[in-house]
C-alpha cells in the first residue's frame, strides 16, 4: 500500500479542496466549512490536517481553539469512503493529539452522533473519551448524510495525558483499570440501514436513547466505555472509576 502522511494543510489550495472533499463525505447537500475562515482560523491557533497518500487527501481534521485555556474544540474528522478501512481516523486523532501536547493543550472535545457505532467506538473505546453531556438537536434540521433525524449529540471529552489514554496512545493492549459498570445503553448496529428502511424505528431509537441517556447524566452517570461486540455504552460513576 502507498504510504500515507499525515500534515498540516500548507496553502490556500489545499484548504479549497477540503471543500470538495466534505461534501464527498457529509453529502452535498451538508454545507461545508469555507477555507478563508479555515485559514484564517489556523493563522490564530487552530488544526488543519490531512492524511494524504499520491498527494491525494484521503482524511480530513479540523479543530480550533476552545474558550477556556488549554482546551481545544475538535469541529471535523473525516475519511473519503474508498479510504475507510485504512485505519485514518485514529491516526488522525493521535496526530492531533501530538499536536497538542507540544503547545500545552490537554483537551480536546467535539460532538458525535451518539447513534453511529463506528463513531462511538473510535471516540471512547479506541481513543478513551468520556461524555457527561448530552445535546438534544444541537444543530437542528440538517442535510447529506445527518437528514432524517434530529441532530442529537453527545460531547466527548479528551483528556489527553489521562493515564487511560496515554496507554492508548503508546498502544497498551490493557487500556486502563475498568471503573464498575452502573450499566449498558445499546444502540443499532448500523443507524444508516435503520434509517433507510424503517425510519419510523429510527426515530424511535434516537428519542430512546436520549431518554436514558439524560436520565443517567442527570444521576450523576457517565459515560467510560463502549461495548463494539454488545453496541452498547459503558456507564458508571466517576467517582468509582
Amino acid at each position: 500500500m502507498t504510504e500515507v502522511t499525515l500534515r498540516e494543510l500548507t496553502s490556500l489550495a489545499e484548504l479549497k479542496a477540503t471543500e470538495d472533499f466534505q461534501r464527498a463525505v457529509w453529502g452535498q447537500d451538508d454545507p461545508a466549512d469555507n477555507a478563508d475562515l479555515m485559514l484564517a482560523i489556523q493563522h490564530e491557533g487552530g488544526l488543519v490536517a490531512g492524511a494524504f497518500a499520491d498527494g491525494r487527501m484521503l482524511g480530513f481534521l479540523f479543530a480550533f481553539p476552545g474558550a477556556t485555556p488549554g482546551l481545544q474544540h475538535s469541529h471535523r474528522l473525516g475519511v473519503l469512503p474508498q479510504a475507510r478501512g485504512l485505519g485514518l481516523a485514529p491516526r488522525l486523532k493521535w496526530f492531533q493529539r501530538e499536536w497538542c501536547l507540544a503547545r500545552g493543550i490537554n483537551r480536546v472535545r467535539w460532538t458525535f452522533d451518539p447513534l453511529r457505532m463506528v463513531n462511538a467506538s473510535l471516540n471512547i473505546h479506541v481513543l478513551g473519551g468520556t461524555s457527561v453531556i448530552y445535546l438534544e438537536n444541537y444543530y437542528g434540521n440538517m442535510q447529506g448524510i445527518n437528514l432524517g433525524l434530529p441532530s442529537d449529540r453527545l460531547l466527548i471529552d479528551w483528556h489527553l495525558d489521562r493515564p487511560e489514554v496515554v496507554a492508548r496512545a503508546e498502544g497498551v493492549a490493557r487500556h486502563w483499570e475498568a471503573a464498575p459498570v452502573t450499566g449498558r445503553v445499546r444502540i443499532p448496529a448500523d443507524i444508516d440501514q435503520l434509517l433507510a428502511t424503517d425510519p419510523d424505528a429510527a426515530l424511535a431509537a434516537r428519542l430512546e436513547l436520549r431518554e436514558v441517556l439524560t436520565a443517567a447524566f442527570a444521576r450523576g452517570e457517565r459515560i467510560h466505555g463502549f461495548d463494539k461486540g454488545e453496541a452498547s455504552y459503558l456507564l458508571s460513576h466517576p467517582a468509582e472509576g
